[in-house]
């Protein structure tokens, strides 16, 4: 792991590509806590998709609503993204030189394991991501202020929690759109249909958005709602006042049986829509960077 470029490269990309692709995101966490039967505050359901969300949002709270938790989303790129493709890289190199003598099982064992270590690392991060993010903007406060509300409210809890659906998403984002992207990129250049340029990429980024949307979004809706949860300490007296899901099993479970089955892929178009251009241009400009470089 002496390789610094991957790290440098990923976290530069990933940057990159949040921030073209951040309103889709806020419209989708908007999505994924609305329409909460257990949770008074969340029972409405204001927005009827993603396209209705991101007008609604820009109509009723500006344009810079959109953009709420664009700094923590930022810094969350820069040392999760940094860390998932920089151990990434540099665990298939462990194993294998040659990119093109990758397998499949190589790939997705060192996409789960770059996944689970970026994203514990990085949890505090999404946590304050997506409480911004369900704030109106009326609630705003800056990163700053949230950080220090939600550690003097939660605790150290407070700003992991949810990282154990957290890691378990990294980890099947991880281990299906890396390797997907890696293997797909390899066998259209062995087949001759195109070289290793943008085209290749492209196409192999647009494939490994999908995979990746298709397998995480039931993970993403319970990681969202577990952090976005308040667990808070009441005053005057000793405990907390009591967690709307007690775990992420309880939460999927629970999310399931008050709004069904489909409950789970809550999101599920922005999350595409937002993997897709993410995964593209990432991708792009990771490459980019390699040759440029």
């Amino acid at each position: 792991m002496n390789d610094w470029r991957p790290f440098v490269y990923g976290g530069l990309a990933s940057v990159t590509a949040e921030c073209g692709t951040f309103p889709i995101d806020t419209t989708k966490t908007r999505l994924q806590i609305q329409g909460q039967v257990i949770d008074a505050r969340l029972t409405e359901c204001k927005y009827r998709g993603m396209f209705h969300a991101f007008v609604r949002i820009f109509h009723e709270e500006g344009f810079h609503a959109l953009y709420s938790g664009l700094g923590p989303a930022v810094l969350r790129q820069a040392t999760y993204g940094t860390i998932k493709i920089g151990v990434y890289q540099s665990m298939k190199r462990m194993f294998v030189s040659d990119p093109m003598d990758e397998t499949m099982v190589i790939n997705v064992f060192s996409g789960v394991l770059a996944g689970v270590v970026s994203s514990s690392i990085a949890n505090p991060t999404d946590v304050l991501k997506v409480r911004m993010q369900a704030c109106t903007a009326a609630g705003q406060t800056s990163m700053f202020k949230s950080f220090i509300h939600i550690y003097q409210n939660e605790g150290i809890p407070g700003l992991w929690r949810g990282v154990i659906p957290t890691a378990q998403r990294a980890a099947v984002v991880a281990g299906v759109e890396l390797p997907v992207y890696d293997i797909t990129k390899k066998h259209i250049i062995k087949s001759d249909l195109m070289g290793d340029h943008a085209g290749t990429h492209f196409l192999a980024s647009f494939t490994a958005g999908l995979a990746g949307a298709v397998t995480s979004n039931p993970i993403d809706v319970v990681k969202t709602r577990l952090m976005n949860q308040r667990v808070i300490k009441v005053v005057g007296e000793a405990g907390t006042a009591p967690a709307i899901y007690a775990s992420s099993m309880d939460c999927l479970v629970q999310t399931v049986k008050s709004e069904g089955f489909f409950a789970l892929y809550k999101g599920f178009i922005p999350t595409w829509v937002r993997l897709g251009p993410w995964n593209i241009i990432f991708f792009l400009t990771f490459e980019q960077l390699k040759k440029s470089f």
